[in-house]
């Protein structure tokens, strides 16, 4: 069954916009699928098999003649210096649109080549699994009645939902996805010494899911020392698969100071990495609210990358420990928001809030809301909301 993805029309707007257009995610969240759909008119080709990268490599204008645009050409971060043959390609045809399609699983050594050789020309749409809204609507066109605790327990990955009579067990389809990332991309980002310890690594950082990350003490639970820890976490940050949420202050420098939270980019992956066998587990357990926070984060994310790019992200916290989960920036305006796993949220819950009104002065806040499991919003205290938040809703 096809899931629909709500960014398909922006991905068409984009191609006619833009000589080159680029999606990056992580594997098996459906690019390749929804780019097959998107542009049925486009010719395709896989760099993931090494004979075709090793072609676009070495034999460039022969794979170009072989593979002329309009193309998709997938994982083509396997074929880094292909990158100044599409260049010259689309210099050559100056003012034509959607020429090439690229896909890529791994940010480094993409958006390298891309900023190197396709800057002005490229147009780069961060790509991810399912969102809250596109699994809803898979549901209930399946007439299954949606429950957003299976999903956020099981993940946003296509193949875990695309057929609801033989989808594959979500165990074991994690245990080969982490095995098969292991293996693949990590050999080819990063020698690691034993990839056991990765794996520790990996499990170690869902652990610490909605944390402030601290890379001496991550480092030192695993046996790694920390500048190891930091250039595994940005292994698993070119790859997609961990999301860093900077903190927010007036001034820059001390943006660039303070330490990021920790998110993984799926909480399907963090939970099976944090050894939860079940929703009724996850959800009864101390981890749970760590958990919503993750996934609140990640409806905004995605909503941010596929909607409405100058939309900025931050959390926020002061010296006395006052700490709002999410600050969305907004034409120069602040929206905070308070994640909760709660079904009534009182006020004690908007603490954080307060706090940064205070701090910042009323004027500067736009709007304030808990992101918690009610059913349908109410006002906690003037300007400030609880709203259903499993997925992302409209910003007053």
């Amino acid at each position: 069954m096809w899931i629909q993805r709500e960014i398909s029309q922006e991905l068409r707007g984009l191609a006619k916009a833009f000589p080159v257009l680029v999606l990056i995610g992580p594997r098996q969240v459906g690019k390749t699928s929804i780019l097959e759909r998107t542009f049925p008119d486009h010719a395709y080709a896989s760099l993931d098999a090494g004979t075709l990268a090793e072609s676009a490599e070495t034999r460039p204008e022969e794979f170009l003649a072989t593979h002329p645009p309009p193309v998709i050409l997938d994982e083509i971060q396997y074929a880094p210096s292909f990158f100044k043959t599409i260049k010259s390609a689309v210099d050559a045809r100056r003012g034509e649109n959607g020429l090439f399609i690229l896909t890529g699983s791994q940010n480094f050594m993409l958006m390298q080549s891309v900023s190197e050789s396709l800057a002005g020309r490229a147009a780069v749409i961060p790509f991810s699994g399912l969102s809250a809204y596109e699994w809803e609507q898979s549901q209930k066109a399946a007439g299954i009645d949606p429950s957003w605790r299976e999903f956020v327990w099981k993940g946003g990955y296509p193949a875990l939902w695309a057929n609801p009579e033989s989808s594959p067990a979500r165990d074991r389809w994690y245990q080969g996805y982490v095995a098969t990332y292991i293996e693949r991309d990590i050999r080819n980002l990063l020698r690691v010494g034993n990839l056991r310890d990765f794996e520790r690594f990996l499990r170690a950082c869902a652990a610490r899911c909605a944390q402030t990350l601290n890379l001496s003490e991550l480092g030192r639970d695993v046996g790694i020392s920390t500048p190891t820890a930091k250039q595994w976490l940005s292994v698993l940050q070119a790859s997609n698969q961990l999301y860093l949420l900077e903190p927010y202050y007036r001034s820059l420098g001390k943006r660039l100071t303070k330490s990021p939270k920790l998110y993984f980019t799926d909480t399907g992956l963090a939970a099976y990495l944090m050894g939860f066998g079940s929703s009724e587990a996850l959800w009864s357990s101390m981890q749970a609210g760590a958990v919503w926070e993750n996934h609140v984060i990640n409806q905004w994310v995605r909503w941010r990358d596929w909607h409405e790019p100058s939309l900025s992200l931050w959390y926020w916290r002061d010296q006395s420990g006052n700490e709002v989960d999410l600050l969305l920036e907004k034409d120069q305006k602040l929206i905070p928001v308070e994640c909760k796993l709660a079904e009534r949220p009182e006020g004690k819950d908007a603490k954080g809030i307060r706090a940064l009104k205070n701090f910042y002065g009323p004027a500067t806040v736009q709007s304030a809301y808990v992101a918690c499991t009610t059913r349908s919003a109410f006002d906690i205290e003037p300007g400030v909301t609880a709203i259903p938040a499993w997925k992302a809703w409209p910003l007053a």
